[in-house]
């Protein structure tokens, strides 16, 4: 099957660069609902049979769009949300965002590593895989299916990253996921995933990029 992994659209956190991971966190801003109005046309012709968010409601804002163009229900899976920051959510300095993202790139060596606060390796992926797992065993009757999952920065691109057998901790670290980015893995949680495209860019292309917002759970690694 295919993952369309996509990222939520923009929040008053992405603007602020504030560690946003209480759920269910804040709306989307003017910019993120205009993202997320451009989600429908630029997957045209892309096959989706069901789309999925997690329990933080800027992911079913951003998935509302596409799901009244394609005329699906949004079903919300417990696990899909964004990596918990613990101690450090909302904040926004340099030391709180080098502890948070540095603890989610020291999992390719240490799942035991801890955000202060938070989540360690092994909690995180359990509950993503688990997520993942269940999507996958609702499609299990169709293996050409593919179906839209509105998620977060930093869940998408640990995750993913780990996950796929073609990539490493470095494209981790090297690529950036914009707000309505999109990540594509072919495959199953039986005969593991492949990442066939990572567009760091938003789905409506770069003029719905903010250069002005620090996001540090999209940019590259500090």
């Amino acid at each position: 099957m295919r993952l369309l992994l996509i990222r939520h659209g923009q929040t008053i956190d992405n603007v602020k660069g504030a560690l946003g991971t209480a759920i269910p966190g804040p709306v989307l801003t003017e910019l993120g609902v205009s993202q997320a109005a451009a989600i429908p046309a630029a997957l045209d012709g892309e096959r989706i049979d069901a789309i999925y968010v997690s329990t933080m409601q800027r992911t079913r804002l951003t998935a509302e769009p596409l799901a009244a163009a394609r005329g699906l229900e949004i079903e919300v899976v417990d696990g899909l949300h964004e990596i918990y920051a613990g101690d450090l959510d909302q904040h926004n300095d340099t030391d709180a965002i080098r502890a948070y993202m540095g603890t989610i790139f020291a999992w390719w060596q240490d799942f035991t590593a801890r955000i202060p606060g938070g989540e360690d390796g092994a909690e995180f992926y359990r509950r993503f895989d688990g997520a993942i797992e269940s999507i996958a065993a609702r499609h299990a009757q169709d293996p050409d299916s593919t179906v839209a999952i509105v998620s977060h920065g930093a869940a998408i691109r640990a995750w993913a990253s780990f996950t796929s057998q073609n990539l490493d901790a470095q494209f981790s670290r090297d690529h950036l996921l914009d707000n309505t980015a999109v990540v594509i893995l072919e495959g199953s949680p039986e005969t593991g995933w492949v990442t066939t495209d990572w567009a760091g860019e938003p789905l409506g292309g770069a003029e719905l990029e903010d250069p002005t917002a620090v996001d540090p759970t999209g940019e590259a690694a500090l």
